[in-house]
């Protein structure tokens, strides 16, 4: 699935993500009770996994970690 979907999120981007998720989803409950509040799925589960399909399809990552592939050719003598 990493190759597909690789990690391009950094932790601080997770957490805030998953704050920002977890207050909205609060809506559903509390406050205006709006069905809105579902919306905060979306950070939610973006945050938890690392992965963010939108900052894949504009190149983006957060992450301080290299997550391409790299070739090493190596010669034998």
């Amino acid at each position: 699935m990493s190759d597909i979907f690789p990690r391009n999120e950094h932790a601080a981007d997770r957490v805030i993500r998953v704050i920002l998720g977890l207050g909205l989803l609060s809506l559903v409950w509390i406050g205006p009770q709006t069905a809105w509040g579902w919306v905060g799925l979306v950070p939610l589960v973006t945050g938890l996994a690392g992965r963010c399909p939108l900052y894949r399809m504009f190149g983006i990552s957060t992450c301080p970690i290299d997550t391409t592939k790299t070739t090493q050719s190596t010669t034998v003598i």
